[in-house]
């Protein structure tokens, strides 16, 4: 009997791109000193009270339209009610599914191995984030930094197959959320979370039907996404295994389980609490608010080009592969530094060689450190190394020489190639001048040419190299050089 996987996810976002928290006048910002950015409201004091930030709620909304959800007429928030460290009120204001959350019914297109996907959305909701616990070996320390951070949860329906799908779709969500502009989505410094949903069920029994399901086991809190992928593939052999053994009934229950990493296994921590026991209730220090026509419209208009919108003018406009936009726009600070080098004048397929390329070289190189905001090549840079080489001032050789050249010594490729003497010598009549000194330095190898085997004709080219140490046009001096040979009297 074979076996289909039900998965589901619950993407968490924290927005890092609003001046303060979502309840609290707090600066949000990420910091590695404990306990910065805290006021009152985040530490749960006494007779503190929430108050809505306008520009968390504008992200959200923005974010639920590009889901394709339904907005509300009116904005509600709601208590959850549970007792944990890190969230000292005892309660986190977040929003139910009833009434309408920001966002509800929507659905996500995204791309999966060259296949086109599609999963539905059954809600986006914004709430405050929690503190962040550190376990030590014999001590909890709590940063509450994080605390009331603003928090974007969506919950997809349990249309993923495979680990491979839900990895697509969440990097397909970073793409959004940073393109959005609400979020940098760096993993690093917690902004990206995922619970997950598995179960599995008969493949011959219809989807459609709830009562088909498998057992929802959730993990909680993966904070990677090919963390995700493993913790998915690693559950749905758990299950299928159970199942198989015939232990399903008593070893699969409703729980929560953590991924860990390290043995590549999910383990038990609880059993799964329902809605029902977090008591939600209508937070009664937020009054509800009309989300007006002509806000939603303008929020609406406010919507960038999106990472797929861009990969398709990419393709359309500039012919670069599928492959290479892609690459380009994953990540939009590295999609925005090609688009200005672009807007400068630089050929898109030239452009794009040396972001792919040598850049994302550098960058992925992990002894550097560096990212595209404190890269020093910037988009103007490149754009006048690229003019250099068209322009055959230099060749594309001393091109890359001039590249590392840049970054070593933080100087501008056009000053490395005055400084150095680089420009090429392109003059026809010059190097012409050049072939002629060296065939009259080697007769007895210029008798020896034979069109028929060119290893000569890359010797003579050497030594015009050799000659003007590097800077004679290669192509100019290859033509000249085989235009005299091939005259040559023997």
């Amino acid at each position: 009997m074979g076996y289909k996987a039900m998965i589901g996810l619950e993407m968490h976002c924290e927005f890092s791109e609003t001046n303060s928290k979502v309840f609290s006048s707090a600066r949000n910002s990420y910091s590695m000193t404990p306990n910065e950015n805290i006021r009152p409201y985040d530490m749960g004091f006494p007779g503190v009270l929430p108050v809505v930030n306008k520009k968390a709620v504008e992200y959200a909304i923005k974010a639920s339209m590009v889901v394709n959800c339904k907005q509300p007429e009116y904005m509600y928030f709601e208590r959850k009610n549970y007792y944990y460290p890190d969230m000292p009120k005892n309660y986190q204001i977040t929003q139910e599914t009833k009434p309408i959350p920001v966002g509800i019914y929507g659905y996500v297109d995204y791309e999966c191995n060259g296949e086109d996907k599609r999963v539905r959305i059954n809600n986006i909701h914004l709430e405050e984030d929690a503190a962040s616990s550190d376990h030590l070996f014999d001590t909890t320390v709590i940063d509450y930094n994080r605390a009331a951070n603003p928090l974007l949860e969506l919950v997809t329906e349990p249309d993923f197959r495979s680990g491979e799908e839900a990895e697509a779709f969440l990097e397909h969500m970073r793409t959004v959320y940073q393109y959005l502009g609400v979020s940098e989505c760096d993993s690093k410094k917690g902004h990206i979370r995922c619970d997950v949903n598995v179960s599995i069920m008969d493949e011959t029994l219809d989807e459609e039907d709830p009562k088909n399901w498998g057992t929802k086991v959730e993990m909680k809190n993966v904070n990677s996404f090919g963390g995700v992928r493993e913790c998915i593939k690693y559950e749905i052999k758990r299950q299928t295994k159970a199942k198989e053994d015939g232990t399903y009934d008593t070893e699969v229950v409703q729980e929560t389980r953590r991924w860990d990493e390290e043995t590549g296994t999910t383990i038990g921590m609880r059993s799964k609490v329902d809605a029902v026991d977090y008591k939600y209730f209508v937070e009664p220090n937020i009054p509800k608010f009309k989300l007006t026509k002509e806000w939603l419209d303008e929020i609406r208009a406010s919507i960038p080009e999106l990472a797929y919108e861009r990969k398709k003018r990419y393709i359309n406009d500039y012919s670069l592969s599928d492959y290479d936009a892609t690459i380009l726009v994953k990540e939009k600070k590295i999609s925005d530094y090609f688009e200005e080098t672009v807007k400068l004048g630089a050929d898109p397929k030239e452009a794009c060689n040396w972001v792919n390329g040598m850049i994302l070289a550098e960058l992925n190189n992990i002894d550097n450190e560096l990212t595209i905001d404190n890269f020093y090549l910037t988009p103007s840079m490149l754009y006048d190394l690229i003019k250099l080489i068209s322009d055959k001032t230099i060749s594309s050789k001393q091109g890359k020489q001039v590249f590392y050249k840049a970054l070593e010594q933080k100087k501008e490729p056009k000053q490395i190639v005055k400084d150095e003497g680089m420009m090429q010598i392109t003059d026809d009549s010059e190097i012409e001048n050049i072939v002629n000194e060296v065939l009259s330095e080697n007769p007895d190898q210029a008798k020896a040419y034979d069109p028929e085997n060119p290893r000569l004709l890359d010797y003579f080219i050497g030594q015009i190299m050799k000659k003007t140490r590097g800077k004679a046009n290669p192509s100019i001096a290859a033509k000249l050089m085989k235009e005299k040979l091939d005259n040559y009297e023997r």
